[in-house]
This record gives structure tokens, C-alpha cells and sequence, in this order.
């Protein structure tokens, strides 16, 4: 028989580092075969993102986005995973959209950081102060124990609430808080890049969350072309996601610059501590079906 997860009964049973486990243990599992789909109506959409993985099982996360909603009081987004059994196919559980995606958001780019940034990394800078960055403070707090959180974001009073809710300083000068930080996760929804190669130091490590469509990015050529960049899978980024094909399309940076992703686990590796690492979290389904599998065994106890 199948079940209904919520959001609260499902975060009950889990923890940041046993999802970066689930994460390593899924992408050991054979490639999994994804497909999306889209419909439209005005400005509102239709989202379905399908996986498979074999040994593993199948997912659908459908999502609909209405920008009209918060108007009326109602959320933008909503929506469901629904997940399949990998021997017959049987619907085991239907699970809260919000949940899969806070935890496969924010432990997609942990597990990128526990790959990659120095282990002795201290000072973390959050660039953004929304939900999505509420949720790496917590991830990142789980996989850096001793961390000193600074956050910044274009409109300050955003950034004193952060604060306030998480234990972090506010940071005023971008620039300056950048060169300081050992690892930069930046969850924006910018679309002009935000954060500069000039900035950077030796030994960093840069997280990118926010770009999502083609015509977004967080970060400029130079910060590509400074760094070491990996992905955490090539089919989910290259094509579809502006941060890796603006600068791949323009000759910034050549496909031969993207060094590894999640299936490449030899290649996925900090070479020296002077590295500059970058990873571009470009989520996909075949992590909600990861993530939903880990929260469905957690849930069962």
C-alpha cells in the first residue's frame, strides 16, 4: 500500500550527510534515464520531471507554477513526487514537492562541497537570504561543523532577517566578503552575473544554485575560466542552463572545461589545496528519485 508523505512527518528521519550517502550510493546505480515536460497557459506551468534507475526505481515530480497565486494568498508552487517500486512498478508513496526539493537542493550542492572544498574550509558566504539559502546554512552546517556564516544580498533588511533566524554576519561589501570565504554558494535568480573571477582567491571553493533557465547566471566568464569547473550531471546542464551554455556558446570556456560530474567520481576531486573548484548544481529528476527513495526508507524507520 502506498503512502502520503508531508513535509514535516517526512523531515522527522533525515540528516544532511546520510542524503550525500544516498547521492554517491544512486549515482553508483546505472545512468538514469531522464525526461521532462512542459505545458503552458499564459504564465502559468505545467512541470513534470520523470526518472528511472534501474536497482533503484522510478519518479515523477510534477510541479505547477502560477506567478498570480501569492495575490490571492495562495503558494506559486506546488506540487508532488509520486514513487514507483523498481520490480512492478507499484505507486509506494506520494511526497511532498517542497520537501524533495529543499533536501535535494541544498544536499546536491553539500555533497559538491564535501568533494571539493578543502576540508579545513571555515568561513562559508551565502550569497541570497531566501528559502533556498535558509536550507544550505543547514546543510552546510551539518557537513562543516565549525563554520562562521556570512550572508549577503541585495536588499539588506533581507539579509539582517537571515541573520537573525541563522547565525551569520551581514556582509555590506560583496567583493570584500568573497575574497575572505573559503567556500561561496550563491542562490540567487539573478540573470546578469553577480559574482566576479577578479574576486577570487586560491583554495576556493564556488557553489551556484540559482540559475535554472538558459538565460540565467550568478557568475562571469573569468570565474569560469579561473576555476576548475565540474557539474553534477552533464545531461541536466550543458544545453539547458544558461551558467554552463552562455559561456560554452559565446567560446568563454570549451565542453573539454567541464571536468567531471556525479558519474565521473575518479575525476570529482579537488587537485591541490590552491585549486579553485566550481560546481554548478543543476538538479534533475534522477536526484528527486535519489532523494525520494532516502526519504521513503527513512520515513519507514
Amino acid at each position: 500500500m502506498s503512502v502520503q508523505i508531508g513535509f514535516d512527518d517526512g523531515q522527522k528521519g533525515l540528516d544532511w550527510i546520510g542524503l550525500t550517502e544516498a547521492l554517491v550510493a544512486g549515482h553508483q546505480l546505472p545512468k538514469a534515464e531522464i525526461a521532462d515536460t512542459f505545458l503552458y497557459r499564459g504564465k502559468d506551468t505545467l512541470l513534470n520531471r520523470s526518472a528511472w534507475i534501474d536497482g533503484l526505481g522510478l519518479a515523477v515530480k510534477c510541479a505547477t507554477v502560477f506567478p498570480d497565486n501569492p495575490q490571492a494568498g495562495v503558494p506559486m508552487i506546488n506540487g508532488a513526487v509520486s514513487l514507483f517500486d523498481d520490480a512492478h512498478g507499484k505507486l509506494e508513496a506520494i511526497i511532498d514537492f517542497h520537501l524533495i526539493t529543499k533536501w535535494k537542493t541544498a544536499g546536491d550542492s553539500l555533497l559538491g562541497a564535501l568533494r571539493l572544498a578543502r576540508p579545513e574550509s571555515r568561513k562559508i558566504l551565502i550569497i541570497g537570504s531566501g528559502t533556498v539559502a535558509r536550507s544550505l546554512h543547514d546543510a552546510y552546517s551539518a557537513g562543516f561543523a565549525d563554520a562562521e556564516f556570512t550572508v549577503w544580498s541585495r536588499t539588506r533588511a533581507n539579509a539582517e532577517q537571515f541573520a537573525n533566524e541563522r547565525r551569520s554576519v551581514v556582509a555590506d561589501d560583496l567583493e570584500r566578503a568573497v575574497s575572505e570565504a573559503d567556500i561561496i554558494t550563491s542562490a540567487t535568480m539573478s540573470t546578469e552575473p553577480i559574482l566576479r573571477g577578479e574576486w577570487l582567491q586560491a583554495g576556493q571553493h564556488v557553489d551556484l544554485i540559482g540559475a535554472y533557465r538558459p538565460d540565467m547566471r550568478e557568475a562571469d566568464d573569468a570565474a569560469l575560466q579561473k576555476a576548475r569547473v565540474f557539474v553534477d550531471s552533464f545531461d541536466t546542464t550543458i544545453g539547458h542552463i544558461g551558467e554552463v551554455q552562455i559561456p560554452l556558446e559565446s567560446g568563454a570556456i570549451s565542453r573539454s572545461d567541464l571536468i567531471a560530474d556525479y558519474y565521473s567520481a575518479d575525476g570529482f576531486k579537488r587537485r591541490s589545496s590552491d585549486d579553485i573548484t566550481l560546481f554548478k548544481n543543476g538538479g534533475g529528476a534522477h536526484l528527486d528519485l535519489m532523494v525520494s527513495r532516502y526519504v521513503l526508507d527513512r520515513y519507514k524507520g
